[in-house]
């Protein structure tokens, strides 16, 4: 649930930072490098803050399979 969230939110941003780019003329180029860049970001900043959630709700971190 927590990673949704996070994922809803960066995606709020991530929009209305290529809403902005387009606004200012930045090439589309450009403004698809800009995504994909927020996109990873994002991906990795919620997966860092849910694993928290996690280890706290359950008392141990799982371990890599």
């Amino acid at each position: 649930m927590w990673f949704g969230i996070y994922v809803a939110g960066y995606v709020i941003f991530i929009v209305g930072v290529a809403v902005g780019a387009h606004l200012l003329n930045v090439p589309f180029r450009w403004i698809g490098v800009g995504v994909l860049c927020l996109i990873g970001l994002a991906i990795v900043f919620g997966v860092k803050a849910t694993q928290v959630f996690s280890v706290k709700a359950t008392g141990q971190k799982d371990s890599p399979s």
